[in-house]
């Protein structure tokens, strides 16, 4: 366990402010935790998130039955097998969203409002890593297609996500090119840098107007988060990284092209069962691409990007397409919880108990901009307390029933809440307090969900 003592940028809570001549004591602060603090007595918790851009095609992902006896739908039938695991959720929306589209993936995680006089929130998987992250080499692990995340901080700055699974299993398993001394030499230059970048720009901030302060709040908090990134990779150089088998460094530590869709799905999965099996992190957001540049697969037939195949314009061939598309992202999920089912935690038990993941998107139909109605399905954690088999719907008792045979009317519903009250915070809520955040309020939310 690390101690307090060798941490100089870490303060006691006892520091006494002793220049107006007493003494007195500071609350706690989180730079008061030493890093690694507590010991691991219990089996970790974990969360994963996942984004599918653009929506569904609603009328063949949508469950029409509430409660257990529900049927699968088209493209949700690759998960059939998990169904004690999983609960697919329908009716729930961000308030926030509704009438915008091309950035639902920035407040997905988040529940802010849209909009220019709007600065975005702290995310739900960064609200966990301020709780998990005390225990692990990395607070959080940030995986996209594209460059931007899902994650961001408490100041509503996103944080930088990685593509390429050789940098993401360099960055997580190998050591530092030559060697510790001369990586904590690093380190600590850069964090010297920091340091006087901090200052100056403090300094400077005095002489300007309120605009531009504003404008410099977000500046600072990235070199803020740069500068804790790096003292913590510093603290953490002493400890070992985790060792891993041949057939998992085969699997995981290659590049696989955008052409190669479903192996490069499944490969960065495979990196996010590795990191959570050796505790390097234990919460992870996967992007599948942004609503304006979500790849094709052509290995099923694909070239279109699906954001083009989302504003289909009742183009059948589109919709069949898109609907294929939506099949071939939650098989890749489904991988994901197999690996997890087959993987073992520390208590012995399968990774998948212990673990919450959520797939879904910020859209419900693309073609129209729908964000009400989202498409989610939240599996695992059932060591966390977590009961499934059940297809929750938000939607029951405020509508007249799911009129798949009526599109318009169907997608009407995709675009307006039946239910104002079913805000998605509510379920990220249930999350963050699943994985031991202590809060009654997240984002928007309203109530938490029971599950």
């Amino acid at each position: 366990m690390s101690n307090i003592q060798t941490q100089s940028w870490l303060i006691d809570r006892r520091h006494a402010l002793r220049a107006i001549g007493t003494c007195i004591a500071l609350p706690m602060l989180e730079c008061m935790i030493p890093l690694k603090a507590k010991e691991k007595t219990e089996t970790p918790r974990r969360s994963a998130f996942m984004y599918l851009a653009n929506g569904v095609h609603s009328l063949n992902y949508q469950i029409t039955k509430p409660g257990k006896d529900y049927t699968f739908s088209r493209s949700l039938k690759p998960l059939e097998k998990f169904r004690n695991v999983i609960t697919p959720i329908s009716g729930l929306h961000h308030p926030g969203s509704l009438g915008h589209h091309h950035n639902c993936i920035n407040i997905f995680l988040t529940g802010a409002k849209i909009g220019a006089a709007h600065r975005n929130t702290i995310s739900v998987d960064q609200k966990m890593a301020q709780v998990s992250g005390q225990n692990t080499r990395y607070p959080s692990m940030e995986i996209a297609l594209t460059q931007g995340s899902l994650a961001w901080t408490t100041d509503g700055v996103q944080l930088p996500a990685q593509r390429r699974c050789s940098q993401i299993f360099t960055s997580l398993f190998e050591e530092p090119k030559g060697g510790i001394a001369a990586q904590r030499k690093a380190l600590r230059r850069k964090a010297s840098v920091l340091d006087d970048n901090l200052a100056e720009v403090r300094a400077l901030s005095q002489k300007m107007g309120t605009a531009d302060k504003g404008r410099l709040d977000q500046y600072l908090t990235s070199v803020r988060e740069a500068e804790i990134r790096t003292r913590r990779a510093d603290n953490w150089l002493d400890t070992p990284l985790p060792k891993i088998s041949e057939a998992d460094r085969k699997r995981t530590n290659r590049d696989i092209a955008k052409t190669q869709a479903g192996d490069y799905f499944r490969t960065v999965y495979d990196l996010m069962v590795l990191a959570f099996q050796t505790d390097v992190t234990r919460v992870a957001t996967f992007s599948l691409g942004g609503e304006g540049d979500a790849f094709a697969i052509p290995e099923i037939g694909i070239t279109e990007s699906r954001h083009q195949l989302s504003h289909h314009g009742g183009d059948e061939g589109y919709m069949e397409k898109l609907t294929n598309y939506d099949t071939f992202a939650i098989e890749q999920f489904g991988y994901f919880l197999t690996r997890l089912s087959q993987t073992k935690d520390l208590n012995g038990k399968s990774l998948l108990g212990s673990t919450m993941s959520l797939f879904g998107s910020g859209m419900s139909y693309g073609h129209s901009h729908g964000n009400a109605n989202l498409p989610l399905v939240l599996a695992g954690g059932s060591d966390l307390g977590l009961k499934h088999g059940s297809h929750i719907d938000f939607n029951q008792d405020h509508f007249s029933g799911y009129t798949l045979d009526k599109p318009s009317d169907h997608y009407r519903l995709c675009s307006r809440p039946a239910n104002t009250d079913a805000h998605m915070s509510n379920l990220l809520l249930l999350m963050a307090q699943k994985m031991g955040v202590e809060t009654d309020q997240f984002g928007d939310s309203n109530k938490v969900i029971t599950l």
